[in-house]
Formats: C-alpha cells, structure tokens, sequence
C-alpha cells in the first residue's frame, strides 16, 4: 500500500534536513581541506582562549571624533603593524564612533604595545637604490649563497656630505652591505623607527620590493587630500594627491630636481609605518601641488592607495582606554565550567521531558540533538567566513537556547495533547495541534530574533557574544521545528506504539481525560483531584453530555427494536 500524503511530506522534509546538513558539513570540509582556512572546532574569543585586550581611543590632530573612513582605515593600519611583528590570529574591530578594540592571543610585549598605538606615519623619501628581495647570491661555484652578515668595520660615513635628499652619496659600503643582506620577511629592525634625517632599507608593502631611501623631505602631515580616479585620456586608474601650502612648496622642489634623471634617481618613495607603499616616477615638474600616480591601478588598487595616503597625511593619535590580560589556564577553566553548566541544563531539560512526556520526550532530545549539531557546523563555519570567535557570554547565549527551545516543543506538544482531550485521533491530533502551535511559536521566535538583534546593535563588544548566539540559535531552533519535530511526529503518530496511544507514548487519550474515543463509544473523563474549581466544573459538564448522549443512543436502539416488533 502507497504511504499517505502526509507521511510521503514528512520524508521529503527530513531529506531536505539531512541534504542542509551535509552541504553544511561539506562547505566546512572544503575550509578544512581546499582552503586551509577553517576547522572543526570554533575560535575561541580572547576570554576563553587567553590573550591581551586593548581598546584605544582615537583623536584627530585637531581633538575632533574621527569619523568611520578614517576610524576604518586606523584600523588597517594597525592590523598591518600587528601582522608585521608576526602575531598571528588578531582580532582588531571598532567599537562605538570613536574607539578600537585589538584582541592578541597570548600576553602583548612592549614592543607590540607601542607598535598598537602610535599614530601612523606617513613619509614622503626619494630612492636612491633598488633591488629584489633576494638575500642570497649565485657564486662562481654555481652554488646559492647567503650575503655576508654586514662587517661592522665598512666605512658608514658618506666621504662627501650630501647636497640633497637624492645624493648618492648616502650610500656607503656599510649600508650596501645591509642592502644585500636585509630580509624583508624578517628585517633586523623595526624600519619604521628609522630615523628621519638619515638613509633608510625598507621594502614594499606589496611587492617585497627592497629599496634604500634618501631622508624624509616631506610628510604626512603636508598632504591635504587623496582621491582616486580615471585620466580623461587614457582611462586609466590614477591616485590624485592635493598638497597644503607648504607641501606644494616643498613638492615643487623635489619634482624640479627629479624630472629627467635616470632610474632609480628620479623616483620617490611614500612610505607608511616604514613600508614603501608606492614608489612612482617622476614625469613632470608640477608647482600646484597637485600630482597624478599612475600604473597598473585598477579601481579598488587606486581607492586602497587612495584612502593609504589620505588618511596617513590624517594621522589619528590613541588614548588607551584599557589593556586587560586573560590567561590562557582561566580561559580554559571558564570554557569548562560553561560545558559543564550545559550538559546540565541539557540533562535536566531531557529528565523533565520523559517524566512529564515520556518517550514523546524522546522527540524533543532528538531535537535538541540535532540543533546542537547544525549549531557546531554553523559556527565552524561562521569562524572561517565572518572571524566568529566564541566568548564566554557567547556560551551564555547557548545555554540558555536549550531552555527556548524546549519551550517550542511543550506549546507543540500540548497543543497536541489539548486535541486528543477533544476527542481526536491521534493523526489528526498532531496535525491539528501544528496549526495551532506554530502561530504562538512563530511570534515568540521573532521576538527573540528581534531583541537579539536589537541587543547586538546597541551592546558594547563584551555582549555581541550572547546576543549573536542567542539570534543564530533561536533561527536554527525554528529550522528545526519545521524540517524535523514536525515530520517526525506525522511519522511517530502512524506507528502501532504512539498510534494506539499506549501508556508509556505521553500520547494516551484516556490518561489525558478524553471525552470520547472512536466514533461513538463515549465515556465519563477520568477524575482528577488535582482540577481546579474550574476544570472540574468542565469536567461535569462534558460528563453529563456525554451521558444524555448515551442515554439518546440507548434510546434510539429501544425505539428501533418496538418498531421491530410491531411490524411482526
């Protein structure tokens, strides 16, 4: 015989589930394995995993409250200084309008502690040399060799004072000696500490390009705008710089003495934080103030350079607001105790759903379970694709979810039971009471949705946790009540144990206090001495129809047995 319609729905929900779930899993896989960028178990936020904690304020020079572009672009800034000193797994957000938290794991040196909170440094160097970033050479032997650590004997005084930024003079064995050997992965020193009146080795930013740059003659702060664009003629990306006053004054000079010298003297340099972030040419003497940088741009490279050089000629100084340490062995302990705090309401939650349900508490355990499952992948993954890091009030999030979600099943499940009580079959029982239930669940859900939403906008970082939780959990609590409560009690409802309402299903017509089972087989509710006033008025009343109803029927089959026999 052809399964039924509601059961043929009830297994194409469930498969529908089972494929959400394997293309979640395999979507975390693909991290895993292709990318190497995901895992199987979610990050850890600072409070659980242990680290350093340092919110800075930002000012402008002028003490306005930055504004986001350039709040936004402190905040590359400083992820660039934080990946340069070799910390790896930082998490540097805003929070509110004029503040930034860095999260480090592990305990922040001094070193990396100042490197957070200086203001950028913007600098305008003309190059001298350029070279690749190769510290090894070929002998004569054919043989690959590192360059010689640099003899500290090499003369490291020009033998002829320089007469400009651009003199070559600058170069001294002693320096090109550091040239060859500089490794631009690991510099020997902090570039961006070099002084500001003498040489400097640095590298590029993008293309590890290594250069030896002449003293700063302009900086950061003599840039008044940047903005990028097309050429009219060519339609070329292009950088667009305004300097103030005294930089188009200083920039004159500089494009005056670099216009028509050969490579690499007719280059200069803008460096950010010690870093070369690009080092054009020189085409033309400009006197307004108002240079072009050209070349393979495209529209976000140009913007990215752009917003680089506007903003580091805006440097934005930090007040450290707090710097708060959290070891690691007090992460891990708060970690476990969150765990443990879980599996307790999960088991108290599982102990009142089969004494007050009995095995239909099986069914909200299954839920639970499956939630709890596509709760983990999701936030595999939302740490690969979103840097979602699991704090302790995150945790708090999860927990109490066990709670909300087992108050879905109770409104679904009595609601069930409230149409047995009338007097339906099992079947339409389940049906009837999804109807009903899913309205109330539905409002409550959004509601909860709602605040969780409204809580994480307007929560300071220390709560996002908890409310992302709370929202991301509450969305999988509804997805599950649709694609797996739902069809899985249509199904349990057509098996002999829960379809005949046995004693031990929670589903029992007669335990509930039925007013009637089949189609006409009525009887009296079963007392209950624990009823209200009320209910046992209610109780009376369905009584006593239910006897004036057997009592017609006993009549109808008297009359029908006279007529009977008087036609004899």
């Amino acid at each position: 015989m052809a399964p039924s319609p509601p059961v043929r729905h009830a297994w194409r929900v469930l498969t529908g589930l089972l494929a959400i779930t394997a293309v979640l899993f395999g979507l975390n896989a693909l991290g895993v394995y292709a990318f190497k960028a995901s895992s199987w178990t979610p990050d850890l936020a600072l409070d659980l995993q242990g680290g350093t904690q340092i919110i800075l304020q930002a000012q402008t020079t002028d003490g306005a409250a930055p504004d986001s572009e350039q709040l936004q672009q402190a905040v590359s800034i400083i992820r660039q200084r934080v990946d340069a000193s070799g910390v790896g797994e930082t998490d540097i957000a805003t929070e509110g309008s004029d503040k930034i938290v860095v999260q480090i794991p592990g305990e922040a040196d001094e070193a990396t502690r100042q490197r957070i909170q200086s203001s950028a440094q913007l600098q305008l160097r003309p190059v001298l040399f350029t070279g690749s970033p190769a510290t090894t050479f070929v002998g004569d032997d054919g043989n690959t060799t590192p360059y010689p650590t640099p003899d500290p004997n090499l003369p490291a005084t020009p033998t002829a004072s320089p007469t400009d930024g651009s003199d070559p003079a600058y170069i001294t064995p002693a320096l090109q000696a550091q040239f060859l050997a500089y490794d631009c992965a690991n510099p020997p020193s902090n570039p961006a500490d070099a002084p500001a009146d003498q040489p400097m080795i640095t590298c590029g930013l993008q293309d590890g390009t290594k250069y030896i740059l002449g003293p700063v003659e302009i900086d950061g702060n003599d840039i008044a705008d940047a903005t990028n664009g097309q050429e009219q003629n060519t339609g070329r990306w292009a950088v667009n710089l305004v300097f103030n006053d005294q930089g188009t004054e200083k920039f004159g000079q500089i494009s005056q003495r670099l216009y028509g010298k050969q490579a690499p003297f007719n280059q200069f340099a803008f460096v950010l934080d010690g870093s070369v972030l690009s080092a054009p040419s020189m085409n033309g003497i400009i006197l307004d103030g108002r240079p072009s940088i050209t070349g393979s741009f495209t529209q976000e490279s140009s913007k990215a350079l752009a917003d680089q050089l506007k903003y580091g000629a805006l440097p934005l100084s930090f007040n450290v607001v707090s710097s708060d340490t959290v070891s690691a062995t007090l992460g891990s302990q708060q970690l476990q105790v969150g765990f443990i705090a879980g599996l307790i309401g999960l088991a108290l939650v599982a102990v009142y759903s089969l004494v007050v349900y009995r095995a239909l508490g099986t069914v909200i355990i299954a839920s639970l379970g499956v939630m709890a499952v596509l709760t983990y992948v999701m936030l595999c993954i939302l740490a690969w694709r979103m840097g979602f890091r699991l704090s302790l009030a995150g945790v708090a999030g999860l927990i109490i979810t066990i709670g909300f979600t087992a108050d879905s099943f109770i409104v679904y499940f009595e609601r069930v039971r409230d149409e047995l009580r009338d007097g339906k079959s099992i079947t339409a029982a389940v049906e009837d009471g999804w109807s009903r239930a899913k309205r109330t669940i539905y409002i409550s859900k959004s509601i909860n949705i709602l605040a969780a939403v409204v809580l994480y906008i307007l929560a300071d970082a220390t709560v996002k946790g908890f409310a992302f939780t709370l929202g991301l959990t509450t969305a999988i609590d509804i997805v599950i009540f649709i694609l797996f409560t739902h069809p899985v009690m249509q199904l349990l409802a057509r098996t002999r144990f829960f379809g005949s309402g046995h004693p031990l299903s929670g589903m029992d017509p007669e335990a509930l206090g039925a007013v009637y089972r089949g189609r006409a087989q009525f009887r009296a509710p079963i007392a209950d001495s624990g009823r209200t006033k009320r209910s046992r008025g209610e109780a009376q009343r369905r009584q006593t129809i239910a006897e004036r109803k057997q009592a017609e029927l006993a009549a109808a089959r008297g009359d029908s047995r006279s007529t009977k026999e008087g036609d004899d």
